[in-house]
């Protein structure tokens, strides 16, 4: 990918300047319950909704991991998000051993 290309291509094949940047998270629950796990996953999802961002994840009753990124089409989560979303999980009660991943580009390995 290092090969100079016009705006134009970088744009639709999303490199340099359009770029999406993401980053992995995952952590433990101490959740019992379906209704309380849906209560938990309601509220990630409004802070990731506030926050202009999307996840795909997977998890049960004792774990959650899955990636976030911005929800825009040209947008990144940035590390104000990784942050933000980092003290979230640690704040929340049924969650512990949170790990989050840097910001890395969500469509290519670098």
């Amino acid at each position: 990918m290092q090969e100079k290309r016009n705006r134009r291509l970088r744009k639709k094949l999303y490199l340099g300047e359009f770029a999406i940047k993401g980053f992995e998270y995952s952590c433990d629950l101490d959740i019992n319950s379906e209704t309380d796990f849906d209560a938990f996953f309601e509220r990630f999802l409004d802070v990731l909704e506030e926050r202009k961002l999307c996840m795909g994840s997977g998890g049960d009753l004792t774990s959650l991991t899955g990636f976030i990124c911005s929800e825009l089409r040209y947008g990144s989560a940035t590390e104000e998000d990784l942050i933000a979303m980092e003290a979230w999980l640690n704040a929340e009660a049924v969650v512990s051993n949170v790990v989050m991943g840097k910001l890395v580009d969500a469509n290519y390995d670098e």
